[in-house]
């Protein structure tokens, strides 16, 4: 990819976020959940004036709007318009449970957003369909296969590593659901290549085990550090709560920022 094409399409290496505003409790509970299943990188934010400085830091983001909420609608209307203007980049879609047809098509038409305008009367299974349907075509993932928490930090994210009949604590640095990158408490040969069963991962409340393989080791500010590839074998259960955790880790640290 060509510098220029980086500069037309800035999500394409990290991929974009998708943001729900003003999610309804149903929106919050399921789909959120089924998009980060589904690898991509979506949050609740409730301020939507925190968001709107957020959204010059995320210029490439998503961001799905109920208009049902907050300020009347023909204010939504003017804060949409000025978003658009103010950054181009930015994609919008409307959530409502307004059947007015002039109001949906002032949104489509007028304003021309590109992420639709769902209703909420349809079913759940209906809603999380046309909203995949839309961020494929958006390509809001770009190149990015994985969603990755830092837990640097974290005492209540550690793990264990069984190694000649002892266990090895460790911190953990990152997380996907390929793999992690940690630090050990104990100074000890891991090989390149090797298998090592039976990991136990504590994800704050959750504790996981699992089998990894190591795929390398490097110095990072004298200390170092390994990282580790699940395998194959890594039971499906165990990826949806490493996922959850990564949800739950990415929206504490955006809150910060939005809610």
């Amino acid at each position: 990819m060509s510098d220029e094409e980086k500069k037309e399409n800035p999500s394409s290496m990290e991929g974009s976020k998708i943001f729900f505003l003003y999610p309804t409790n149903s929106i919050q509970s399921q789909i959120i959940d089924e998009l980060i299943q589904q690898e991509y990188e979506a949050y609740t934010a409730k301020d939507h004036g925190r968001l709107s400085y957020a959204l010059k830091k995320y210029p490439t983001s998503v961001i799905f709007i109920n208009i049902d909420e907050r300020i009347p609608e023909p204010e939504w209307e003017k804060w949409i318009a000025n978003h658009m203007k103010n950054i181009p980049t930015l994609k919008f879609g409307i959530f409502s449970s307004s059947t007015n047809d002039e109001i949906k098509d002032k949104y489509l038409n007028k304003l021309k957003i590109t992420c639709g305008f769902i209703m909420l009367k349809h079913d759940m299974s209906y809603i999380i369909n046309k909203i995949l349907e839309t961020i494929e075509a958006s390509n809001v993932k770009g190149r990015r296969k994985y969603l990755r928490a830092t837990a640097e930090g974290d005492s209540k994210s550690t793990m264990n590593l069984p190694f000649n009949d002892v266990y090895i604590n460790g911190n953990i640095i990152d997380i996907s659901v390929v793999g992690i990158s940690c630090k050990l408490e104990r100074d000890v040969d891991l090989k390149k290549n090797s298998l090592y069963k039976d990991i136990q991962i504590r994800l704050q409340s959750t504790l996981i085990k699992v089998d990894v393989i190591i795929l390398g080791s490097h110095e990072n500010n004298g200390e170092k550090m390994y990282v580790m590839l699940f395998t194959q074998r890594t039971d499906p259960e165990t990826r949806v709560k490493i996922r959850k955790y990564i949800q739950q880790n990415l929206q504490g640290k955006m809150d910060a920022e939005i809610n």
